[in-house]
């Protein structure tokens, strides 16, 4: 790691204090008439309601509960500190942004040893558009988002103590002492990262995904370690030594940490479906205590409503496919509202549409095309875990294209963009060992590129935010047909 702790430190909390203000500003702003906008209708009122319950939901007039409790109870923080408006809405999830672009400095300060590449991972965060515009709505990603890349951040700590546990062992001459290599005693951060993991779940169930992704992620770490440090058959002392840690860590913790997120809901008399089974014999299992087959009845309720949530005949007007994601060539319009003044005119418009900042964006397929190249054909490990990341956020939509799918989906994808570019700035910033002539022209073309997604960031601002303009100005941010 690099040597300056101190200044990356500073560096770290003066890009999240950006972060925060960014994230902040005029949060309660674009509104329809002072109510939610868009899915903020859903989770919103929900999060009210747990707060007026306890932490649980009872829905008595009908059931549409379609995701854990997390993500909501989370929202009715801010509507416990700051009432059922906007900012008390929003703020948690503000917030939430925020942390992420403190740990997306410190997880690309990592993988690059480079503070200033770790600096600009929070500049490129901060100006992707679909992480902010997630980030200033009540609604559920940018909780999963957050939990998501803590997670992979606690993977890469302990990617790193794994190795200084191996090191030091073969510092010590303890290496011949087992054929397979040592134990590498408890794990704390792939404990952390387990805990990460199930409250990811306990926003939305596609975090599973990510359990399966970083878990093998983890092993394959694990035997190249022990490669490394010369342990003889490194995969098999892997699947022995470190297979079975890595399922307690990744699999059994999560899925204790979600069973536990609803502990507030086993405590309750009136949640939804609490009592299921008193009235309904279908979940079967009779062997478990009532409560748990209650609990799964709920849940097989949830799966069966994602299920038969299919592509209409007639789709949603704002709706999109995991193809056109990469890219962000299917926006989504959160808010309009015309005719009212504002822009220097009469008749202005606010809108806030969920648009990923094109600079960045649409580098997606060449960014993924080259970290395959790197990871496969040079070894690179941090582009394989940045494709392993994104690839467990992406490809598991492609298993039921009939669902409805929006675009707002992909906002755990944007970490692992922002990471993927940093890693290729890194190559064009060059290394110590080049010549000085090479590392000005690269840091030229670094500067030029940041510069414009900032410049990139700043003109979108207002369809981010809902700031009035004139209808010539939204016509000139669409820029594409698929975007109206």
């Amino acid at each position: 790691m690099p040597a300056d702790r101190l200044r990356g430190w500073l560096v770290t909390l003066a890009i999240t204090l950006i972060a925060v203000v960014v994230r902040l500003w005029d949060l309660g702003h674009a509104t329809n008439e002072g109510t939610p906008v868009f899915d903020e209708k859903h989770y919103v009122p929900q999060a009210w309601q747990m707060l007026r319950n306890g932490g649980y939901e009872d829905n008595p007039g009908y059931e549409l509960v379609a995701h854990p409790p997390v993500g909501k109870q989370l929202i009715a923080i801010g509507e416990w500190l700051l009432g059922y408006n906007p900012w008390g809405w929003r703020i948690t999830a503000a917030l939430s942004g925020a942390l992420m672009v403190l740990l997306i400095v410190r997880i690309a300060r990592r993988m690059t040893r480079s503070t200033m590449l770790g600096a600009l991972a929070g500049i490129l965060l901060i100006c992707d558009g679909v992480s902010h515009v997630q980030s200033r709505v009540g609604m559920l990603d940018i909780f999963q988002a957050m939990f998501l890349l803590a997670a992979f951040a606690c993977l890469l700590a302990d990617r790193d103590q794994v190795r200084s546990r191996m090191w030091q062992v073969c510092v010590e001459g303890r290496l011949g002492d087992s054929r397979w290599g040592p134990r590498l005693g408890f794990r704390w951060w792939r404990f952390g990262a387990g805990l990460m993991l199930g409250l990811a779940c306990g926003v939305k169930w596609n975090g599973i995904y990510y359990i399966m992704a970083f878990g093998l992620l983890s092993v394959i770490w694990d035997a190249l370690a022990r490669r490394a440090a010369g342990v003889p058959r490194p995969w098999r002392a892997a699947l022995l030594r470190d297979t079975a840690p890595a399922l307690w860590s990744l699999v059994a913790i999560p899925l204790l940490v979600y069973f536990g997120t609803w502990a507030l809901w086993f405590a309750s008399e009136t949640a939804t479906d609490r009592h299921a089974v008193l009235v309904s014999d279908d979940v079967g299992l009779g062997f478990l205590p009532d409560p748990l087959r209650s609990l799964l009845f709920y849940q097989f309720n949830v799966l069966d409503f994602h299920t038969h949530l299919v592509t209409p005949k007639e789709p949603h007007p704002w709706e999109s496919k995991p193809w056109a994601w990469p890219m962000g060539m299917r926006p989504m319009l959160y808010y309009y509202e015309s005719g009212m003044p504002g822009c220097g005119r009469s008749n202005c418009v606010e809108a806030t549409m969920l648009i990923g900042t094109p600079a960045m964006w649409w580098l997606a397929l060449p960014v993924a095309g080259w970290a395959v190249w790197r990871a496969t054909s040079r070894m690179d490990w941090r582009y394989a875990a940045v494709l392993v990341g994104y690839g467990a956020g992406y490809l598991p939509w492609f298993l039921n294209l009939d669902r409805q799918m929006y675009y707002f989906y992909a906002t755990p994808l944007a970490p692992f963009l922002v990471l993927g570019i940093v890693l290729v700035l890194g190559e064009v910033l060059g290394t110590g060992r080049d010549h000085f002539e090479r590392r000005r022209t690269g840091l030229l073309a670094v500067a030029l590129y940041v510069g414009l997604v900032v410049a990139n960031f700043i003109w979108l601002w207002p369809v981010l935010n809902g700031d009035p303009i004139t209808p010539e100005r939204w016509q000139a941010e669409l820029w594409l047909p698929s975007w109206r």
